[in-house]
């Protein structure tokens, strides 16, 4: 599909300049009836290996019991020692699609010793990239690429998700083999602002390919085998990425799907494909390696959908009885990175629907981190534009007093390895008072 470029090239800012804005199935009937692995009970200890790297960050352990977002918490298998969790952070630094080697600091700036990281959005195939310089888990030099950084956060202590991640619609013939138009749902564009290609030129968003009946079972494949390749790489386990008008989000809103298949019109009919990847992936994994984000009241990317409490009851009442091991769910004053008016929307039916863990992130602070978990509103926080300029966050958390570092929105999504990347100063060196009453 050709299109003339937007006036100019644009600076690599994601949201802003990148973006404007039912049972009967083979793979969910054989997981429901016959594939369900009862959860571990052992625990598992994280620590560092015999053969350990040259540290690249300061260790600390943070201290318990300061406030509720400090307090441990037993995730399935994992014993974190506090509830504060860096967030999938999309950060444009992967070049050619694979991780660089400043990725093993920048992950192991932010591990503390038992603290749980989830990977920026990673692409499981060659078809879900949307933009510029983000990784992938599809090929070897992906994988291996991955295993210095795992084995940093290893080393330092902490508990690594990779986020499986494809954009669907959210991309352009630049980034398809073969100049192929991106693949979604339905054939509806997305109508208001631009995608970025691969050499920075804006250009509004194609018309998508809806994916053939025939063709989903691949697709679905390609998220279970981006789990295998996770754990190959070091991982100690996945997210599906199911939030924020992406590819899973776009066969979930009726605004988006407009097939009139089996994926399509009803709830279930919408929910299958999401269904099907989670039971794909719990099954190559394990369901206790597996968690899932969703965004219920996004608009980003104009996924939307009026049935929306509707559908994700249905949805993570599903999920429950498969026994993923945690929902992720994105609050309604956010779309994609950015604040937006504010919504009585909750998300305590899905809290309660769900039987396990369950995770929020939408522009917490540490206030109202403290209260979703002493309220019950959640078990775990995750925090992202608060996380990138404070990799040492969970240490800052433990004194009121403590100063945060303000984040520069405009260096979230440059190609450089250093600025606005590495450079963030630890609390150690801007307050070293504060450090010490933490410590």
């Amino acid at each position: 599909m050709s299109q003339k470029p937007a006036a100019g090239r644009i600076s690599f800012r994601m949201e802003t300049a990148l973006r404007s804005n039912s049972p009967g199935t083979t793979l969910l009937a054989k997981y429901q009836h016959s594939k369900i692995r009862p959860r571990r009970a052992v625990k598992v200890a994280v620590s560092p290996s015999a053969s350990a790297p040259v540290t690249l960050a300061p260790r600390y352990e943070v201290p318990r019991d300061i406030n509720p977002l400090l307090s441990p918490y037993t995730l399935g298998e994992f014993e974190l020692s506090h509830r504060v969790v860096l967030a999938p952070l999309t950060r444009c630094r992967a070049i050619g699609t694979v991780p660089q080697k400043n990725a093993a600091e920048y992950y192991a700036q932010r591990t503390s010793k038992g603290g749980l990281l989830i990977s920026e959005a990673t692409c499981v195939a060659v078809t879900g990239h949307g933009y510029p310089n983000t990784p992938g888990v599809y090929t070897e030099e992906q994988i291996n690429a991955w295993k210095p950084v795992t084995q940093a956060v290893r080393d330092a202590g902490g508990i690594f998700f990779l986020q499986l991640w494809h954009c669907g619609r959210s991309s352009h013939p630049e980034y398809q083999p073969n100049g192929a138009d991106p693949i979604s749902a339905s054939a509806v564009a997305i109508s208001k602002g631009t995608v970025t290609t691969p050499s920075g030129d804006a250009y509004p968003f194609p018309v998508p390919r809806a994916l053939e009946i025939s063709e989903i079972p691949g697709v679905v494949k390609s998220y279970a085998d981006g789990a295998r390749n996770s754990l190959a790489a070091g991982f100690h386990g996945v997210e599906i990425h199911g939030a924020n008008g992406y590819l899973i989000d776009q066969f979930l809103k009726s605004n988006a799907n407009k097939r009139t298949d089996k994926y399509g019109g009803s709830i279930p009919n919408r929910c299958r494909f999401a269904l099907e990847v989670a039971a794909a992936v719990a099954d190559a994994v394990g369901p206790e390696l597996t968690g899932i984000r969703l965004s219920p009241y996004s608009e980003f990317q104009e996924a939307t959908d009026p049935e929306t409490l509707d559908l994700n009851l249905y949805l993570v009442d599903k999920l429950s009885e498969m026994g993923l091991l945690y929902v992720h769910a994105v609050e309604a004053r956010i779309s994609g990175g950015f604040e937006v008016e504010g919504s009585s929307e909750s998300l305590d039916p899905l809290r309660k629907a769900f039987k396990g863990c369950f995770m929020v992130a939408g522009g917490y602070t540490r206030e109202t981190g403290i209260h979703a978990i002493e309220s019950g509103h959640a078990d775990l926080v995750a925090y992202g534009r608060e996380f990138i300029s404070n990799p040492d966050l969970p240490l800052r958390f433990a004194r009121p007093d403590a100063p945060l570092n303000p984040y520069n929105r405009d260096t979230f999504y440059t190609p450089d390895q250093v600025v606005g990347y590495l450079d963030y100063p630890f609390l150690k060196d801007v307050s070293p008072e504060a450090a010490q009453l933490a410590a």
